[in-house]
């Protein structure tokens, strides 16, 4: 096995090599790419990312960090786009070519077919000197002094400031699209992200029961409610229907603690008055906020009128993957 110290200084070199040059990056933006900003921004189409070899692996992941922040982005693989998927390629889109070399046979026959269709090419190359640099129309340098590979070969930092690039790219025209935590829930409404952000109680409480007991039941009547319900406590109301207590299991313990004839007491004697409760419409992580900050696992539910309509259990977010 090699020695423990000699891998992390591996790992340690690797990272600093990439994030030297991810730093130096921000000496290279110039007026290309606020320009390159700029023009996509206005444009009616697409973005088109396209490269080869490991290039092409990070326009994949552009195109998707893109379409997850609100710009229309498609994937073309530079050699499949030259033996017919440059049809993908449409009036209005801008291509984007990733290329480190900027001189690769593929990319030296697709530059003038995009040109010649009258697309306007993004270029992110770390040779501005290049083929696709001098024929872009808006070349942006991602210049790198070398990989961390050891022998220099090996896409490593090339390919990190190519990305790095990208994700600047998205998070401009997210800015200047005004793309809201609205629209990325819109965008992500299957991940935990999303659901932080669309999620509402009203959504929490569907599945769940609605225990009630009112404040002169006896305390089986509350045994057997919250028993049945399954949700570890009852609202209590009155004869109006409307809150006046919590009751937990936790508060049938604390009166077993001091009697266990049950038949002494009903349910007003052992709630909690004043309880917490949350509006259906809120979001769910404003109920799960509102639970760690009083120390609780269940929170009542009310609709506008104050009407009590159900219970969001901790169990509930921690299900959604919220918690």
């Amino acid at each position: 096995m090699k020695d423990n110290n000699s891998i992390i200084n591996t790992a340690k070199e690797t990272i600093l090599i990439e994030s030297n040059a991810i730093a130096n990056l921000t000496n290279l933006l110039d007026e290309n790419f606020t320009n390159a900003i700029n023009f996509i921004l206005k444009s009616k189409g697409r973005v088109i990312v396209t490269g080869i070899g490991k290039s092409a692996n990070i326009a994949n992941k552009i195109v998707a960090t893109l379409n997850s922040t609100g710009t229309p982005a498609i994937f073309m693989h530079a050699a499949d786009a030259i033996h017919g998927d440059l049809g993908n390629v449409q009036k209005d889109d801008v291509v984007i070519c990733i290329s480190k070399s900027g001189n690769t046979p593929e990319i030296k026959v697709l530059v003038p077919l995009i040109k010649n269709y009258g697309n306007k090419i993004v270029a992110i190359t770390g040779n501005m000197d290049s083929f696709l640099g001098k024929n872009a129309d808006f070349p942006l340098n991602t210049f790198v002094e070398k990989e961390a590979c050891p022998n220099n070969l090996a896409p490593t930092t090339s390919t990190t400031a190519q990305l790095v690039m990208g994700d600047a790219i998205a998070v401009c025209l997210l800015k200047l699209n005004n793309f809201s935590s609205k629209d990325f829930a819109k965008y992500h409404p299957g991940g935990a992200l999303g659901k932080r952000l669309y999620l509402r109680v009203s959504d929490l409480i569907k599945n769940n029961q609605t225990p009630i007991v009112f404040e002169n039941d006896s305390i089986s009547k509350v045994l057997i409610e919250i028993s049945e319900k399954r949700l570890g406590v009852t609202a209590v109301l009155n004869s109006a229907n409307a809150i006046v207590g919590i009751i937990t299991d936790g508060d049938i313990r604390r009166m077993l603690n001091k009697s266990t004839n049950i038949d002494l007491f009903t349910a007003k004697d052992i709630m909690g008055i004043q309880p917490k409760t949350i509006l259906e419409d809120a979001m769910a992580v404003e109920a799960l906020e509102r639970l760690e900050n009083n120390n609780i696992t269940q929170i009542l539910v009310t609709d506008k009128s104050n009407n009590y309509i159900g219970v969001v259990h901790l169990h509930d977010l921690i299900k959604e993957g919220i918690f």
